[in-house]
């Protein structure tokens, strides 16, 4: 009798993979993505035949309300799960920003790709940063975030609510409904749009949120073989970064409700995150960040989300 282990029957399983659906959101920027993912699994295993299913999401559906109040990012999601669930994909693609803290047991979180720049982005056909807007000119993000931070340095300009996609967005600011929009810049570089950045926001001054510009491939808990095709897929210090950053959201219940950010970058073997944890009107405003080794990537993050607890973090949530 041959006995064979399991990893040895994943790997020769692998190689009898013909085909690969992919579940993504069907806006623009969402399907660049997948079609970026597409790519790298082409990369590595050109034989395999990979297909993208377009599906339409609550959170793409209900654009006249905030996701605050219609129940969080996690409705960007939802359907692209159903999909694996019923086998009508094999794995789904996110935006790491857009997905919720807590990912049910039936999924697994497989690999993280190599991040674009995480850092927040200033679009306007008049201004050429916040700083130039004037009192009174008005500001589109849905972001509470983003609100706060702006809020908080510039309480002179006045924030307006902006949903929809990217294309949708910027003809909202085009048509004269605003005077900037905030926008994350890996969206506008992926659909080559960087030109219309007219400002790369300082995480010093707008700490992006958590996961922001990198990308998440779930799929089914049990899928073993796509385990192993996929997991080089994952970028180390990426995921050490965003997986950081979900610690400090996870600690503190984060969602679209709560104004809060978390950004981790790593220089050599050198790990730094950044916290903050807001009002929505900026009133007040908490920071902090820790620095340490990046193979203590998810004790800095842990220690974050305790230095801002201490300093206040919790009340500040407990009455928004």
């Amino acid at each position: 009798m041959i006995n064979l282990t399991l990893s040895t029957v994943i790997k020769y399983f692998r190689y009898m993979i013909k085909k690969i659906t992919i579940a993504s959101r069907e806006s623009l920027l969402a399907m660049w993505q997948a079609e970026f993912i597409k790519s790298l699994i082409n990369e590595m295993h050109p034989s395999i035949k990979i297909n993208i299913e377009g599906f339409k999401t609550q959170g793409d559906l209900l654009l006249n309300e905030s996701l605050a109040t219609i129940g969080g990012k996690g409705l960007f999601i939802k359907e692209l799960e159903h999909a694996l669930l019923e086998r009508k994909a094999d794995l789904a693609v996110h935006s790491m920003k857009d997905l919720p803290m807590d990912i049910p047991e039936e999924f697994k979180l497989i690999a993280i790709s190599k991040r674009e720049d995480a850092r927040d982005a200033f679009v306007s056909n008049e201004y050429a940063a916040l700083k130039d807007m004037p009192k009174g000119a008005v500001v589109g993000t849905s972001s509470l975030r983003r609100q706060s931070q702006i809020k908080s340095k510039y309480p002179h300009l006045i924030i307006e609510p902006l949903r929809g996609n990217l294309q949708t967005r910027l003809k909202k600011l085009d048509d004269g409904q605003y005077g900037a929009i905030i926008l994350a810049a890996a969206g506008l570089i992926r659909l080559n749009l960087k030109s219309r950045i007219k400002q790369f926001i300082s995480p010093s001054e707008s700490i992006p949120a958590v996961g922001q510009g990198a990308l998440g491939i779930e799929i089914l808990s049990d899928n073993n073989i796509l385990t192993d095709l996929l997991r080089p897929l994952n970028d180390e210090d990426t995921a050490r970064c965003v997986l950081a950053e979900r610690t400090v959201s996870r600690s503190l219940a984060g969602s679209c409700t709560v104004p809060l950010g978390a950004f981790a970058s790593i220089i050599k073997d050198n790990f730094l995150i950044k916290g903050f944890v807001a009002k929505p009107d900026g009133s007040e405003i908490i920071h902090a960040e820790k620095s340490g080794s990046k193979s203590d990537f998810y004790k800095l993050g842990e220690a974050l989300s305790e230095t801002l607890i201490a300093k206040g973090a919790k009340e500040i949530l407990a009455n928004e």
